[in-house]
């Protein structure tokens, strides 16, 4: 079913009429999902254009479950239809682009379709709920990219300024040889054992918990700053709250309420990550730790717009973290916001990230993180999941198919 929204959008035209974008057919994008993820990713679509050059394009259609909440949210979020059928969108010849927002059991037979169908996907993390979905998901990817169609996932805090910032300078060489890392991703949301049952503390709905939910974001920061891959894993996996108030009475918790796990990777360096949704007083912090001989460097993702950077070249009496405040236009992506110390947000990350896909769909380049990249992490969470239930014995990852 399809109806269309009480205020349709024009498009969006990144470019002038004598830029890149000119005479070429202008991109109609579908979202698949209306709820926290497709709000962050409407909200992107709906301004991109206004900071970024972006080819031309149009929010056709918000697709979601419920007729009337759908219609609702197309209208309140920028699109020009609603409609409750994903796959008749699929068949659509003015749909050139999927937007992947529905939760994670929903995601391969999603994706694999509109990639079949030849659109471009961009897809929420985790990339499945299962390592045999992402699997599949990456080969359908590799299959559709032969053809010219585009895939990537949504780890969005590789957008994030200071992040990308943080991978420059490793790139630079100015941490010289990395050691370790500490990433730790943090939230309170279901502190209260009275919270009620949703489908994220369902495994059949899930996947898992704040191991896909949240480590996939820290375990994927690893890789993401390092440039590494992991060879080894040992992991723990606990449920503090095995039982929440369902719509009927008491429902069993079957996914994890905190994981922990220590990462051996390539290079020789070693991670170790914590993730909780059950840490008083954290709302949202993830934090990267990464020490190397030459320096280290400190981000939370609570203090979103720094980065602490420890320089231990110079000399010891001049030693120390300094804050460098990441608004300035020489650093990623902040040349299209604000002066000098007006800061963004988190949402300004889901804005980078469409920016980012739209421009590699519209030059034909495979955009990051791809699903192979999503499939790396998948190996891990899923080596992450195979040691617990062995003791948190060491298991081995296998490198994923180039």
């Amino acid at each position: 079913m399809t109806s269309s929204a009480p205020t349709p959008t024009t498009p969006h035209h990144g470019a002038s009429p004598e830029g890149p974008s000119a005479g070429k057919t202008i991109l109609g994008v579908a979202a698949i999902g209306y709820a926290f993820m497709g709000k962050a990713h409407s909200n992107a679509w709906r301004n991109v254009a206004g900071f970024f050059d972006v080819p031309a394009f149009e929010q056709k259609v918000l697709v979601g479950r419920d007729t009337d909440q759908v219609a609702r949210a197309a209208a309140k979020y920028g699109w020009s239809e609603s409609a409750t059928d994903w796959r008749s969108v699929l068949e659509r010849d003015d749909i050139h682009i999927v937007d992947i927002c529905a939760p994670g059991w929903m995601h391969a037979e999603i994706a694999i379709a509109a990639l079949e169908a030849g659109k471009h996907v961009l897809v929420e993390k985790p990339l499945a709920n299962t390592l045999a979905e992402a699997e599949t998901m990456t080969d359908a990817a590799r299959a559709a990219r032969a053809r010219g169609v585009q895939s990537m996932i949504g780890f969005n805090y590789r957008r994030v300024p200071a992040l990308a910032l943080a991978k420059e300078l490793i790139a630079e060489g100015r941490l010289g040889t990395v050691r370790h890392v500490r990433a730790a991703y943090l939230q309170d949301w279901l502190v209260d054992p009275d919270s009620p049952m949703t489908w994220r503390l369902n495994k059949e709905t899930a996947g898992s918990g704040a191991l896909g939910d949240i480590a996939s974001h820290a375990i994927d920061q690893v890789l993401f700053l390092l440039g590494d891959t992991v060879t080894e894993v040992s992991g723990r996996l606990h449920t503090f709250v095995d039982s929440r108030p369902g719509p009927d009475g008491p429902e069993q918790v079957t996914v994890d309420d905190a994981a922990w796990a220590t990462l051996t990777l390539a290079s020789g360096a070693v991670a170790s990550v914590e993730v909780s949704r059950m840490a008083t007083g954290k709302k949202n912090s993830l934090t990267m730790e990464i020490y190397g001989d030459k320096g280290s460097l400190l981000f939370d993702l609570e203090t979103i717009n720094e980065l602490g950077f420890m320089d231990a070249t110079v000399p010891v009496r001049e030693q120390g973290f300094r804050r460098i405040l990441v608004n300035e236009p020489d650093h990623p992506y902040m040349h299209a916001w604000w002066p000098q110390g007006h800061v963004i947000g988190w949402e300004h990350t889901f804005t980078h990230e469409i920016r980012d896909f739209l421009t590699a769909v519209a030059t034909g380049t495979p955009p990051t993180p791809s699903f192979e990249d999503g499939l790396a992490v998948q190996q891990v969470l899923a080596a992450i999941e195979e040691s617990a239930d062995a003791k948190s014995a060491i298991i081995q990852v296998a490198a994923h198919r180039p």
